[in-house]
């Protein structure tokens, strides 16, 4: 029961956050942020929201998770409105590492069928 409503009011924060990004947040750091996950404590007071972005670049991704710290307040203002939560989680934004992992191990298989073919 409590796992079926934590994984509810992830998938929540995750559309809403999503949501919010897109329609709220005007900082220029934050274009191209796609939300791939969210992970609730069991308490629900704190939200680890993971997330993605197209370039790989250091410095892009330092200024997006500089963007999303800054947007912090606003965002969880937001869920506020939007969430029938007693207390809004405390929100922390973490480079979802998984999406990039999929891409590097896509990349190797082209590389391997490419290989194949040259043979």
């Amino acid at each position: 029961m409590v796992k079926h409503r934590i994984g509810r009011v992830e998938q929540e924060i995750q559309k809403e956050v999503n949501d919010i990004l897109l329609k709220r947040v005007r900082d220029p750091r934050v274009q191209g942020v796609t939300v791939t996950g969210v992970e609730m404590t069991g308490d629900l007071q704190q939200a680890t929201i993971y997330y993605s972005i197209l370039s790989e670049k250091a410095s892009d991704v330092e200024k997006t998770q500089d963007g999303l710290d800054k947007a912090k307040g606003l965002i969880r203002r937001e869920l506020g409105q939007k969430l029938t939560l007693y207390k809004v989680p405390e929100l922390e934004f973490k480079q979802d590492q998984s999406v990039r992992y999929g891409e590097k191990i896509d990349k190797l298989i082209a590389k391997l069928h490419q290989d194949e073919a040259n043979r």
